[in-house]
């Protein structure tokens, strides 16, 4: 069975991603943002969401986390965190996505999450 996807602005993407309910933000090794679907749009209204595509993630980063960013892509490492903004906690996760096997750029998941979660350990 065929993966149904669209075309938006020349890049593909399967159309569950657009709607998905976290914000997600995909940006290359140079930190042009490739792709936001409808939440990370509007988390980053206040900076030109979705208008941000093919712009550079500093216009919403500042420098500490531009250095971060640029760290995590030198040394193929994954970034997780929770923030706590207007009330709402959120778990950020940030890692690198590869083509050719060779770090191509990051990938940004930011969802909300209750104050209090329950915690498994499995076997």
């Amino acid at each position: 069975m065929k993966t149904p996807t669209t075309h938006d602005g020349g890049h593909m993407f399967i159309e569950w991603i657009k709607a998905f309910g976290a914000s997600i933000t995909v940006m290359d090794r140079n930190g042009e943002i490739l792709y936001m679907n409808d939440a990370a749009g509007q988390v980053f209204e206040k900076f030109g969401g979705i208008d941000m595509i093919g712009s550079n993630v500093d216009r919403c980063h500042e420098a500490p986390a531009m250095g971060t960013i640029k760290e995590m892509m030198e040394n193929n490492a994954v970034n997780v965190y929770t923030i706590e903004k207007n009330g709402q906690k959120k778990m950020v996760y940030q890692a690198p996505w590869y083509q050719n096997r060779s770090v191509a750029g990051l990938v940004s998941i930011s969802m909300a999450i209750p104050e209090e979660m329950p915690h498994f350990k499995r076997t």
